[in-house]
């Protein structure tokens, strides 16, 4: 037996319990991870309020978190790319909120031994979101790039994905975290009424192109900026599809482990950081979640289940 995190109802994170369940056993194809750090995304709180049940059933009672890191602890046959001992990283298809979780080697890469459990924890859905982002928009050096929720899980890494390409980034947030931003090599301007012209106040030429990660009405704004929604792309703004923008969602794939190795090559380069906002155990998952939902991170949230 081992302790995960599970929810019967669709509902708030006080419904969360930590429970007793059989450790998963890894069949054919699979090895199982003792985790060591599970990224908390805003993903994870809208299947549990229930807003992602048509787009992702699942059985209840259910978990959740895919992000992970970990241990290798068994293997299951047919695996040759991993072996128990190595440390990993990457994403689990078994939740990710527990002690152990169950992972397709092909979605894991070796987890480098300067990279804290902390920061290998919340790589792969933010980092590889924005690695697949920035290429689909096609960023190159010399280019301006706008960043809505720049200090965001994903808007972190974009921020500094496009800064390494030599893009000028415009990033916006609140005036928290508009320091943070300037740290990360963004350009931060606040949101709301009057963006468009705090933007080109930064930039009178206007923008080549804008990652929005916010859904938080930008879209108009957005596509006046760019000069039309070619270059528009969004990861949370499903109503605005038929407006011409692009609408993006993270497919498994072998880009994902080329996103992964790019991003570690970069954190032990030092030319890429992962701020890190709080960490928490397994029985404080409610308030990871709650604060999560806040929104307006200055980091990552990450459960450590050992």
């Amino acid at each position: 037996m081992s302790l995960a995190v599970q929810f019967s109802e669709y509902a708030t994170p006080d419904v969360l319990r930590v429970v007793d369940v059989p450790s998963p056993n890894a069949g054919p194809g699979l090895v199982r991870l003792a985790v060591r750090a599970a990224g908390v995304n805003p993903i994870d709180w809208k299947i549990l309020h229930g807003y992602m049940r048509q787009a992702m059933p699942r059985d209840l009672p259910g978990g959740l978190g895919s992000d992970v890191a970990g241990v290798v602890d068994q293997v299951g046959e047919g695996v040759t790319a991993f072996s128990v001992g190595d440390e990993v990283l990457g994403a689990s298809i078994t939740p990710s909120y527990a002690q152990f979780a169950l992972a397709d080697p092909g979605a894991l890469v070796a987890k480098p031994a300067s990279v804290p459990w902390e920061v290998a924890g919340t790589l792969a859905g933010p980092g590889i979101t924005a690695w697949e982002a920035l290429n689909k928009l096609k960023i190159a050096k010399g280019e301006t790039l706008l960043v809505h929720a720049a200090a965001g899980g994903v808007g972190t890494f974009a921020v500094q994905l496009a800064a390494d390409r030599g893009a000028l980034v415009i990033g916006t947030a609140s005036e928290g975290n508009h320091e943070q931003l300037r740290s990360l090599g963004a350009k931060p301007v606040t949101y709301g009424k009057g963006l468009v012209e705090r933007v080109r106040g930064i930039s009178p030429q206007g923008i080549d192109a804008v990652l929005d990660a916010s859904g938080r009405g930008e879209i108009p704004d957005s596509i006046e900026l760019a000069g039309g929604p070619e270059r528009v792309l969004s990861l949370v703004a499903f109503d605005a599809a038929g407006s011409g923008i692009h609408i993006h969602m993270t497919e498994p794939g072998s880009g994902g482990l080329r996103a992964l190795r790019d991003i570690l090559a970069l954190i032990e380069a030092g030319r890429l950081r992962v701020p890190i906002q709080r960490t928490y155990p397994l029985g404080e998952v409610a308030a990871a979640l709650k604060v999560s939902k806040s929104g307006h991170l200055g980091g990552k949230l990450v459960l450590l289940p050992a």
